[in-house]
Parts: C-alpha cells; structure tokens; sequence
C-alpha cells in the first residue's frame, strides 16, 4: 500500500487517466484535423502568393515593354523634331537669303532711279542755267536793229514750219 501513499504514482495515474481521456475524446484526430486544415489553408495562402507573384510579374514585363516603347516613342519624336527644327531652319535661311536678294535688287533699283532723276534734275538745272546765260549775253548783245532783224527773220520762218 505504500504504492497509494507515492506522490509519482498518483502523478502518473493522473497522466493516464488525463491521457485516456484525450483518447476517448478523441482529440489527437481533432488536433490533426486542425493541423490539416492549417496546412490546407497555408496551402492556398502559398498557392495564392505564387499566382499573385506570377500576376505581379507578367504586370512588370508588361510595364516594361510599355516604359520600352515609350522610351523609344521619345526617342522617336526627338529625332523627329530635330529633323523638323533642322528643315524649318534651312527653309528660314532660304527665305532670308531670297528677302535679303530681293530688297538688295530693290535696293539698287532706287538707287538708280534716285540717280537718274539726280541726272534729269541736273541737266534740267543746266538747261535752265544756259538758258538764263543765253538771255543775258543776248540781252547783252543785242540793240534794236538787230531785235527788228530777228523777229522779222522768225516770223518769214513760221509759214515753212508749219507746213
């Protein structure tokens, strides 16, 4: 009897009995069965990470293609808009250098009218100036006989002129 005054015996009755009760409970397949179902959901949780990641990555190949034509869309246009900048500068140069022609041509053109009227005015302030000598060395030279000679002179002229 000494066996019921053992603390440890009655200690390891205690697990026993405690153990067979979890067995009759059945409580290790209930324990599996939450393992399984935690399992079964980590499961899905992993699958569900893999399928996101595979998402996740055809998603950035696709960005990247896109951000890769994009890059070449600019390069495009850049190239595009130097070629544009370069034939508006060609056609801006070639119309300055035909406007600079053009008004060099109207240019000269003044000038010669300016000089053909400066040549027109001269030789008019000429005839004027002769003019205005030949009536003083006239009037100078000239007495009354000689005035009664000429008219008479000029209107003897004027009938063979006008025929």
């Amino acid at each position: 009897m000494e066996l019921f005054n053992d603390p440890e015996f009655w200690v390891g009755l205690g697990t026993l009995v405690f153990i067979a009760i979890l067995l009759w409970k059945r409580v290790p397949a209930l324990i599996a069965k939450s393992l399984d179902a935690r399992a079964a959901d980590i499961a899905k949780e992993l699958d569900e990470a893999r399928r996101l990641r595979g998402e996740a990555e055809a998603l950035l190949a696709e960005y990247q293609k896109k951000r890769a034509a994009a890059e070449e869309e600019a390069r495009r246009i850049v190239t595009q808009a130097r070629a544009e900048a370069e034939r508006y500068a060609q056609e801006s140069r070639a119309t300055i250098k035909t406007q600079i022609e053009r008004r060099g041509k109207q240019a000269q053109e003044k000038i010669a009218q300016a000089e053909a009227q400066a040549v027109s005015e001269v030789r008019a302030l000429a005839a004027d100036v002769a003019v205005a000598a030949a009536e003083r060395l006239i009037a100078q030279r000239l007495d009354d006989i000689r005035a009664a000679d000429l008219v008479k002179w000029a209107l003897s002229e004027i009938p063979a002129k006008l025929n």
